[in-house]
């Protein structure tokens, strides 16, 4: 039995790793029980109405909201949290987009890896929208016109916000800094900020 925990937590903390060398500015395991999804955060979506709403498959109301986050979560024990550094001036320019990218393609590769090691019900989640990140250039979602193909599934993964997931709550479980204004600069320093994701293991 401890030899199966050891096996375990070997695993968890080498995805962890994973999530860094692929991009990743820092990574942490954490227990699902500090995962909080909150019915106001992800009514934020809607009202003010979020420009990325209903825009994809991965987005309100196209998903199963704080709900269907619990209900998964049940029979979950473990997750990571994966964050990137940037500096405000990227958070809030059009190079915030190419962030985000890597931020998704770091959680879906996770993800993958977690499956690979026999955590077949692994999922994992991300900020912001997939629309406007992978296509942003096309009229519509894919994977909401008849076809039903998303044109990104190796990459692409579902936002946060939809689930209501407390990310500022996702930072402190990890040990890091929950508050973005808490990242401060240096006199002749930029200020810095971060973006997230999570990668639930199953």
């Amino acid at each position: 039995m401890l030899s199966r925990l050891n096996s375990y937590n070997s695993h968890l903390q080498e995805l962890a790793d994973l999530a860094i060398a692929a991009g990743a500015t820092r990574a942490a395991v954490i227990s699902t029980d500090e995962i909080s999804t909150e019915n106001r955060l992800a009514k934020l979506c809607r009202d003010p109405k979020c420009q990325n709403y209903g825009l994809s498959q991965s987005c309100p109301p196209h998903v199963s909201g704080p709900d269907g986050f619990k209900k998964y979560l049940k029979d979950k024990n473990h997750a990571i949290v994966v964050c990137i550094d940037l500096s405000t001036d990227i958070l809030f320019s059009e190079q915030r987009t190419e962030v985000m990218r890597l931020l998704h393609e770091i959680v879906s590769y996770v993800e993958k890896s977690a499956i690979e090691m026999g955590f077949a019900d692994s999922n994992g989640f991300a900020g912001s929208s997939c629309k406007k990140i992978f296509c942003g250039e096309y009229q519509n979602c894919n994977a909401l016109s008849d076809t039903g193909q998303c044109r990104h599934p190796e990459t692409a993964r579902p936002s946060m916000s939809g689930y209501g997931i407390n990310v500022s709550k996702l930072m402190t479980a990890a040990g890091w800094p929950s508050n973005m204004d808490s990242v401060t600069a240096k006199p002749g320093e930029k200020s810095m900020s971060w973006v997230a994701g999570l990668i639930v293991i199953g």
